[in-house]
């Protein structure tokens, strides 16, 4: 159970694995979900195509916006892109990061999905069995006053009566699936060998500027939760004062034993202490964000830590002289 915790608290706050998990998720559903799914071919001339590529190309579509709302990278990319100047410029290879890693994650899944269809072979035969050259089968059924695009679009109904005696069914399915398992081996081989050569070429490109793209992305992240995090802190303690306050204007017999004790130690406030100065303070954070630079911080830590050993020089220059004062012998005057 500690382990478990340990794991979850690990994916929660790391949205790198959060946005792989997600991603994982939702390709394994998309494969679940075609499992059981139940696909029924319409087997008429003009609806098998749009049912085949419909069941094809629409789920897909779907797990790709799907991919991009739980993503958090696309939040994060669209404030950044949106937002005021400030005191901060925008980083156009943040927002390039970001975009390249939404897009990344959101193809898995509609891209598990067509191989799985076209491995398969149902949507296929179901879209293009109308589409094949009767003249290369022998055996196709023979019926007065029907179509041969109508018997060809009977392909995907097993239980037809057109084809219960005849093995051309079997020969135009067979064809049909040939060819969507190999256009689905032939996506997946270019995909490999695309990352292959992505992997391969990527040293020669300029690894420093990924590091800072990246880098960036995360402080961004982190920026955001610790802000977050800082509200809600500010958040409670503003509302604990409130309460106080409240309970201490009533009548003393009506809280007593309710008044909380005030820390001074722990007090979250920082000065801002009504509506209009936090309603303030998230405005100018929106508008205009902290420059990227703690020299400030830096140079205010120098300053305590000068004040600090001059203030203890001048105790032990004061404690010696009183230590001398002491031991010198008094002369009468």
């Amino acid at each position: 159970m500690e382990r478990f915790r340990m794991v979850f608290q690990f994916f929660q706050s790391n949205t790198e694995s959060v946005a792989n998990g997600i991603c994982a998720l939702l390709t394994l559903a998309s494969v679940k979900i075609y499992t059981i799914f139940d696909f029924n071919c319409p087997c008429l001339p003009k609806y098998n195509v749009l049912y085949g590529m419909g069941v094809m190309f629409i789920p897909p579509v779907v797990l790709f916006f799907v991919g991009i709302i739980v993503n958090k990278h696309s939040v994060m990319m669209l404030e950044e892109w949106t937002r005021p100047t400030g005191k901060r410029k925008k980083n156009p290879a943040i927002i390039k990061f970001m975009f390249t890693n939404l897009i990344q994650r959101a193809m898995i899944a509609p891209v598990v999905w067509i191989l799985v269809t076209l491995l398969d072979g149902k949507c296929f035969i179901c879209a293009f069995s109308v589409t094949v050259d009767p003249s290369r089968f022998n055996g196709l059924p023979n019926v007065p006053g029907l179509d041969i695009t109508r018997v060809l679009a009977k392909v995907p109904c097993k239980e037809d009566i057109i084809f219960q005696n005849t093995s051309s069914r079997k020969a135009v399915s067979r064809y049909l699936r040939c060819w969507s398992q190999a256009l689905g081996w032939s996506i997946l081989l270019f995909l490999i060998m695309l990352a292959v050569v992505a992997r391969c070429l990527k040293p020669c490109f300029n690894h420093a500027a990924f590091l800072q793209a990246r880098y960036w992305s995360s402080y961004a992240d982190l920026e955001q939760k610790l802000f977050d995090e800082t509200c809600s802190t500010h958040a409670r303690e503003f509302a604990r004062k409130c309460v106080i306050q409240f309970f201490e204007s009533m009548h003393e017999e009506m809280c007593q034993g309710m008044i909380l004790p005030l820390d001074d130690k722990d007090d979250h406030l920082h000065g801002i202490t009504s509506r209009k100065q936090v309603n303030k303070l998230l405005q100018s954070w929106y508008l205009s964000k902290p420059d990227l630079d703690v020299t400030k911080i830096a140079q205010r830590q120098y300053n305590r830590a000068r004040v600090r050993v001059t203030w203890e020089g001048d105790q032990n220059e004061s404690r010696q002289a009183f230590k001398q004062n002491e031991h010198s012998p008094h002369t009468d005057v």
